[in-house]
């Protein structure tokens, strides 16, 4: 197995913690700053730069679609489930229902939000571009606040619309 690497990046929104190999993105989590207990390796891989890189053009409005190898442990039907959530563009949103269709399954709700909680890859594969059925906001392992946050971003990066909620 290879080494696995972690480091930080302080966005917007909250601290995240970038963690991958030298060929894989393999989680972007939020945390508090009270939970950064582990400090930089000396090494760092230039894709887990690259992947700082790529979320503040992000943040500053200059990228709206990530190009980074991404590889996240999970089962067939929940690494499914995230390649659909990669196909939701850019300032859309969809409902959990919606993403169940997609599956093949309209009665798979809960199934498919189980998977999309279980995202690890934050931001990158935009499981916050999940939604309730009447569009409330529901469900997000950053909290709702991000949520909202991303959503509003994109939403006016995309549309000029200033808020969504």
């Amino acid at each position: 197995m290879s080494d696995r690497f972690h480091t930080w990046y302080h966005s917007p929104i909250g601290l995240l913690k970038i963690s991958g190999t030298e060929d894989f993105i393999t989680e972007v989590s939020f945390h508090d700053a009270s939970q950064k207990t582990e400090g930089h390796k000396k090494h760092i891989p230039p894709l887990l730069i690259q992947c700082a890189e790529q979320l503040i053009q992000y943040f500053n409005g200059q990228r709206r679609q990530f190009e980074l190898p991404l590889n996240q442990e999970g089962t067939s039907y929940q690494q499914e489930v995230w390649n659909e959530l990669l196909q939701i563009p850019f300032g859309k949103t969809i409902s959990y229902l919606e993403l169940a269709r997609r599956m093949g399954d309209s009665k798979a709700t809960r199934a498919v939000a189980n998977a999309n909680g279980k995202n690890h890859i934050a931001i990158i594969v935009p499981c916050h571009r999940v939604i309730g059925s009447n569009r409330e906001l529901v469900g997000y392992a950053g909290g709702l606040r991000r949520k909202r946050w991303l959503l509003d971003h994109e939403a006016r990066l995309a549309w000029g619309v200033q808020t969504l909620f």
